[in-house]
């Protein structure tokens, strides 16, 4: 017998055109193919064997000749406030981190996109860790499926490519990913509800702003001229600012802005001045984030009523801005923290440690 089908790598009508291919070989009809692709992503089951609703032949038979991978949930912390964070060990020992983050009647999940990052941007505890590896399409989008599969599910409104990685250097992993969670055969999760944060990836970027469907797009700029950048983010280096806001600038949709708040390294009244600045010439949103200490890798957070100003200050300059509410304090929710914790073993903060801000 071949090798066995990974159904979850193919793009959902592929995997349902060669499930209902199947389902004909093995005289049950189309529509048991078409069944089973629908437990793929719009209703997932663990296995082959958890289709209920397939006669049990045919499930065999799907699992002679297909696979369904699983992540394995490996550790899994709740806050609070209600955000919860999960570690998913890889078929080759790797580790990623997921964040489900409830916020009213959204969910929203902050999904990995590689295992860790090569980027070293100063504050980023991804960065600790280096690079390990690029996820593949059904392990990116295998993060959403996993937590769909928990008693009970949770499921995703939102989805923001902002875990561990750059997913603009995964890009064709992404590309495909993006297409499993929107379609209506796979996850059918509105574009205009799924975000792709980059650190300003030029050709990820251009590559985004060439699909046709209404994908977000997320900046993390962290610093208004290059050369404070330049000592923030390496790729700065490679992509300055002025070629990341005329990228900006070019993409259809709107575009936001995404700045971690340092204290004394990027919070002065001059830094609000020039992100205004910068913002205005791609008519950017700007979302500041309060640093999560946990994260921090020796940085000190901008006190609460400095990011006030700050806001205030970008406001005034006719740029819509908003403070993101520090979520999961209790927990090691800042991006790499659970995966660094569990390789050092480190105690995770405590949740009177540090404050919540909410949005100005």
């Amino acid at each position: 017998m071949t090798d066995r089908v990974d159904l979850l790598s193919l793009p959902p009508a592929e995997a349902a055109a060669a499930l209902v291919a199947f389902a004909k070989a093995q005289g049950v009809g189309a529509y048991r193919g078409r069944q089973t692709a629908r437990h793929l992503w719009a209703a997932p089951a663990p296995s082959f064997d958890a289709m209920s609703d397939l006669p049990k032949a045919f499930r065999a038979a799907l699992a002679e000749h297909f696979t369904l991978p699983r992540l394995e949930l490996t550790t899994q912390q709740a806050s609070t406030d209600g955000t919860r964070k999960f570690l998913f060990r890889l078929h080759d020992g790797q580790s990623i981190e997921t964040v489900a983050i409830p916020d009213g009647d959204r969910m929203t999940f902050c999904i990995s996109s590689q295992a860790g990052c090569a980027l070293k941007c100063a504050f980023c505890a991804t960065g600790v860790m280096g690079f390990a590896r690029n996820l593949t399409a059904s392990e990116i989008a295998g993060q959403v499926r996993e937590l769909a599969l928990l008693d009970p599910p949770i499921r995703a409104t939102n989805i923001v490519y902002m875990g561990m990685g750059e997913p603009m250097m995964n890009w064709e992993a992404v590309s495909a990913s993006l297409s499993i969670l929107n379609s209506p055969t796979g996850f059918g999760i509105g574009a205009r509800h799924i975000t792709i944060s980059t650190v300003g990836v030029l050709p990820g970027i251009q590559a985004l702003a060439a699909r046709p469907e209404q994908f977000r797009l997320a900046i993390s700029i962290h610093a208004p001229t290059d050369d404070l950048r330049h000592t923030l983010m390496p790729v700065n280096i490679k992509y300055p600012l002025a070629d990341v806001i005329a990228a900006a600038a070019a993409f259809d949709r709107r575009v936001t802005f995404e700045y971690v708040m340092l204290g004394g390294v990027n919070d002065q009244p001059a830094h609000a001045r020039e992100l205004a600045a910068l913002a205005r010439a791609c008519r950017a949103f700007v979302n500041l984030i309060p640093l999560h200490p946990g994260g921090g890798m020796g940085f000190t957070p901008t006190p609460p009523e400095k990011i006030i100003t700050f806001a205030r200050t970008l406001r005034a300059a006719q740029v819509e801005t908003a403070i993101r509410r520090s979520r999961g304090m209790d927990i090691a929710a800042a991006c790499g923290q659970l995966r660094v914790e569990r390789l050092a073993r480190r105690r995770p903060a405590a949740a009177d440690e540090h404050r919540e801000i909410d949005v100005a």
